[in-house]
C-alpha cells in the first residue's frame, strides 16, 4: 500500500488536488472492514409441500446452464409465493449453483410505505460490504457501483442469487438487476409483471391432497405425535375446502388447532361453517386472511375495486363477460380491461374457457363484505334481469312448438342450448339463492319457469328439483297460487325423473289442489297426467289409465294439443308394461300425430323410439326397426344424445329378438357412446354390460344370456337386458 498517487503523463490546467482511496477486496469485503451479508436467505418454510411442478420450473430457471436470468413469481396474497421462492433458493444453493452468495431484500410493495428501488439498492450495497460513508451520492451512481461490485464477485467467486420479495411493480425491481450474466434474480409479487422481461410463473391454490399434507405437516411440526388430520380425513378435507386451499389460511387453521391439542378437527370445521366471515375467523393472532387481502384491495383504483365488489355478488362460481358487463352496467371492452387489471393483481382468475372469470372462494367472501347495501341490491337486480331476459329467449328456442323470436340474442336452438349449458350453474344458483330475497324473488320465480324445459330436456333433475323447490317457497310467500302450482308441477316431473316417485306423486297432488282452487283446467290436466305416470311406474295400471283419460279429457277441452300428445305417450308406456300392446300402439300413433301437428320434432323422435319398442314387443320387428331409425334420425338432428341412446337401445333389443347378436352388440355399444355423450353414465354401463352378454362366441353364435321370456301377443321370445328404454314426457 502506498501514499503516492501517480498521475503519469497527465496535463493539468489550474490547481489540482489528488485524493487516494484505499480499497480492500478480500473475503468479500469490498470497502474497509465492513461486514457482508452474502448468505442472507431467511430460513425455508417448515411445512413446504405440494409445489413440485412449480419447484421444478424454478430450479430449471435457476440452473447455471439456463438462459433465463430473471424469474417473477406472482399470485394471490397468502398463496405461498415467498415459501416457494425460498424453497427453490435453498435447493439451488445446496446444489452449489451460487458460490458468490445470496442476497435477500423485502420490498414491502403492498405496505403503506413501500421500499423504493433506491433504498433497496442502498441496503444491498451495505450487504455487499460497502460502508454507508462510501455510498455514492446519487441513485445512478449507487446503481453503477452495485453492478460493478456484482461483476467483481462474478469474476472472483461466481454467480450470486438475489431474491427480491414482495414487489408491487416492475420499477421496484428493474434497478436491482445485475449488469453481467451469470447472476440470477428471483422476485415475488401479487401482480404479474409482464413489462419486466422476466420468466413469469403464476402460483395457484394447493391441490386438495397437498392441502391435507400441509395441515398434517404443520400440526406435526408442533407435535410429532399429532395425528388429528390422518385420524379424521373427512373433516380435514372439509377444513381444506373451507380454507380455499390457500396456504396462509391452512397455516392459520393449523395454528388454531395446535393451540388446543385436544380440539377435534370437526369442531373447527363447524365454527367455520357457521361463522359470519371466514376471512375474519381465520386469525391466529399474528396472521389473518383479511389483512392479507386488505393489502391488495387498498392499492386498487376505485373502478377496479368497485368491479371486484360487484363480481363477488355474482351467483355460481364462474361468470361470462356479458353477465359481468350487465352487472356493472358498462360496456364490454371497458369491463374486459378492468377484469384484466384485476387478473394482473391476482384478485380474479380466468375461468374454464376464454371469456369466463372466477374469484377465489375467500376473495369472494372478502369482497362481498366490502360491498355496500345499494351495490348489493342494484348489482344483483341487474344480473337477474340479464339472466332472465336471456333465459326466456333461450327457452323460446328450446321449445320447438313455440314460435321463435325473429330477433334476439340466439340465432337458433343450438346456440341457445350452448348458452344454457355454459351458464347452467349460475342460472340455477340465481334461481335458488335469490328466491328468498324479497326484492329478487319475483324474477327468480320467472327464471325458474324459463329453465324448466331445458333442465328436463338435459335431464338435470337434481337442479330442476332445487329450482322448483325455491320457486314454490317464493310463490307461496308471495301468495301467487298460479306460479306456486306451476312450480309444484315442474318439481314433480323432476322428482319422477330422478326416481323419487313418492315425492313426485305428492308434488303432483299439491299442484292439482292449487290448479283446482284456481279453476285452471289445463293445469289440472298436467298434474293428473304426471300423477298417472307415477302410478304407472309403480304398477298401479288401472289407476294410471284412469288418470291419463281424465287428463286427456281436460287437454281436449282446453285445446292443449301438446299436453294431449304427452299424455298419450305416457299412457302408452303404462299400457306396454301391462302387456296391452295394441292399446299401447294405438296411443303412440295418436301421440305421433299430435307431435307432428304441433311441430314438436324432438318429442316426436322420442315417441318414435317408444313406438319401436312396442312394435318389437308385439312381434313386429321389421316395423320396429323402421320406427327406431325414424326416432334415431330426429334425436341426432337435435343432438338429443340420451334419446339417441334409447333408440340404439331399442334397435339392439329388436336385433337380439331376431337372433342377430352382432347387430345387437353394435347398437348396444352405440347406445353406450350416446349415453356417455348425454352424461348418463349408469345407462352407458348397462348398455356395455348388455353388449358383453350378446357378444358372439368363438363358434359364431351368441354367448349365453339371460333366460328369455315371452311378451303378450304373438312374436318370438324377448330377452330383457337392464335399463329398458322408456321415454316419458311431462
Amino acid at each position: 500500500m502506498t501514499d503516492h498517487v501517480d498521475f503519469g503523463g497527465s496535463v493539468f490546467h489550474g490547481p489540482v488536488i489528488g485524493k487516494a482511496e484505499q480499497h480492500q477486496h478480500q473475503h468479500g469485503h469490498y470497502y474497509g472492514s465492513a461486514p457482508t451479508a452474502l448468505q442472507a436467505l431467511p430460513a425455508g418454510p417448515p411445512a413446504f409441500t405440494g409445489r413440485e411442478p412449480e419447484l421444478r420450473t424454478l430450479l430449471t430457471a435457476l440452473d447455471p446452464t439456463a438462459t433465463t436470468h430473471l424469474t417473477a413469481l406472482s399470485g394471490l396474497g397468502g398463496i405461498g409465493k415467498t415459501a416457494l421462492a425460498l424453497e427453490a433458493a435453498h435447493q439451488a444453493c445446496a446444489r452449489g449453483w451460487f458460490p458468490g452468495g445470496t442476497l435477500f431484500v423485502d420490498l414491502h410493495g403492498y405496505d403503506d410505505t413501500p421500499v423504493t428501488a433506491d433504498l433497496a439498492l442502498q441496503a444491498l450495497l451495505r450487504a455487499l460490504g460497502v460502508p454507508p460513508v462510501h455510498l455514492p451520492g446519487t441513485a445512478e451512481e449507487r446503481g453503477a457501483l452495485y453492478r460493478s461490485v456484482l461483476a467483481g464477485i462474478a469474476r472472483d467467486r461466481g454467480p450470486v442469487l438475489l431474491l427480491a420479495d414482495n414487489a408491487s411493480f416492475a420499477g421496484q425491481v428493474r434497478p436491482l438487476l445485475p449488469g453481467c450474466p451469470g447472476h440470477r434474480v428471483l422476485t415475488t409479487s401479487r401482480h404479474r409483471l409482464p413489462t419486466l422481461g422476466a420468466r413469469l410463473l403464476s402460483v395457484a391454490e394447493l391441490p386438495p391432497d397437498a392441502s391435507l399434507d400441509l395441515l398434517d405437516r404443520a400440526l406435526r411440526a408442533a407435535d410429532p405425535d399429532d395425528v388429528r388430520i390422518t385420524d379424521d380425513p373427512a373433516s380435514a378435507a372439509r377444513l381444506s375446502d373451507l380454507c380455499g386451499h390457500l396456504p396462509l389460511a391452512l397455516q392459520i387453521a393449523s395454528a388454531l388447532l395446535s393451540e388446543d391439542p385436544a380440539r377435534p378437527v370437526h369442531e373447527l370445521v363447524g365454527e367455520l361453517n357457521v361463522c359470519h366471515s371466514r376471512v375474519d375467523h381465520l386469525n391466529d393472532g399474528e396472521r389473518n386472511v383479511r389483512a392479507a387481502f386488505e393489502l391488495s384491495y387498498r392499492r386498487l383504483p376505485e373502478a377496479e375495486a368497485r368491479l371486484l365488489r360487484l363480481l363477488a355478488l355474482m351467483p355460481g362460481t364462474e361468470s361470462g363477460l356479458d353477465a359481468v358487463t350487465a352487472l356493472q352496467c358498462g360496456d364490454g371492452p371497458g369491463t374486459s380491461r378492468l377484469l384484466t387489471a384485476l387478473e394482473r393483481a391476482h384478485l380474479v382468475e380466468r375461468g374454464g374457457r376464454r371469456g369466463r372469470w372466477r374469484l377465489h372462494d375467500l376473495v369472494r367472501e372478502y369482497a362481498c363484505g366490502e360491498a355496500s347495501g345499494d351495490e348489493r341490491q342494484v348489482g344483483r337486480g341487474r344480473v337477474l334481469a340479464h339472466y332472465l331476459q336471456r333465459a326466456v329467449a333461450a327457452d323460446a328456442q328450446v321449445r320447438p312448438a313455440c314460435p321463435s323470436p325473429t330477433a334476439g340474442p340466439f340465432r337458433d336452438r343450438e346456440e341457445a342450448l350452448a348458452w344454457l349449458d355454459e351458464e347452467r350453474t349460475n342460472l340455477v344458483a340465481a334461481a335458488t339463492q335469490w328466491a328468498v330475497e324479497p326484492d329478487l324473488a319475483c324474477g327468480a320465480i320467472d327464471l325458474a319457469a324459463a329453465l324448466g324445459e331445458y333442465l328436463q330436456w338435459r335431464r338435470y333433475f337434481d337442479d330442476a328439483v332445487s329450482v322448483g323447490r325455491a320457486a314454490q317457497g317464493a310463490a307461496h310467500d308471495a301468495k301467487d297460487l298460479g306460479r306456486e302450482a306451476d312450480a309444484w308441477n315442474r318439481t314433480g316431473v323432476a322428482l319422477r325423473g330422478s326416481g323419487r316417485l313418492r315425492e313426485a306423486f305428492d308434488a303432483g297432488r299439491r299442484a292439482l289442489a292449487l290448479y283446482d282452487a284456481l279453476g285452471h283446467d289445463g293445469g289440472k290436466g298436467m298434474a293428473l297426467s304426471n300423477m298417472a305416470a307415477v302410478l304407472g311406474d309403480v304398477g298401479d295400471v288401472d289407476a294410471a289409465v284412469d288418470g291419463f283419460h281424465r287428463a286427456l279429457a281436460l287437454f281436449r277441452a282446453t285445446m292443449d294439443r301438446h299436453g294431449e300428445a304427452g299424455a298419450w305417450n305416457n299412457l302408452a308406456l303404462t299400457l306396454r308394461k301391462a302387456l296391452r300392446m295394441e292399446e299401447a300402439l294405438d296411443a303412440l300413433r295418436r301421440a305421433l300425430d299430435l307431435y307432428r301437428e304441433t311441430g314438436d320434432r324432438p318429442r316426436e323422435g322420442r315417441a318414435w323410439h317408444n313406438y319401436g319398442v312396442a312394435l318389437n314387443a308385439a312381434g313386429k320387428p321389421g316395423e320396429a326397426v323402421a320406427a327406431c331409425l325414424n326416432g334415431l334420425e330426429i334425436c341426432e338432428e337435435f343432438e338429443d344424445w340420451h334419446g339417441a341412446g334409447q333408440a340404439h337401445h331399442a334397435l339392439a333389443l329388436v336385433h337380439d329378438t331376431t337372433g342377430e347378436p352382432l347387430r345387437a352388440r353394435t347398437h348396444w355399444l352405440r347406445a353406450a357412446d350416446a349415453y356417455e355423450r348425454a352424461g348418463s353414465t349408469r345407462d352407458a354401463a348397462h348398455a356395455r354390460r348388455a353388449a358383453r352378454i350378446t357378444a358372439p362366441s368363438p363358434s359364431g353364435t351368441a354367448a349365453p344370456a339371460a333366460p328369455p321370456s315371452r311378451t303378450a301377443g304373438s312374436g318370438p321370445p324377448v330377452r330383457h337386458p337392464p335399463g329398458a328404454p322408456d321415454t316419458g314426457e311431462p
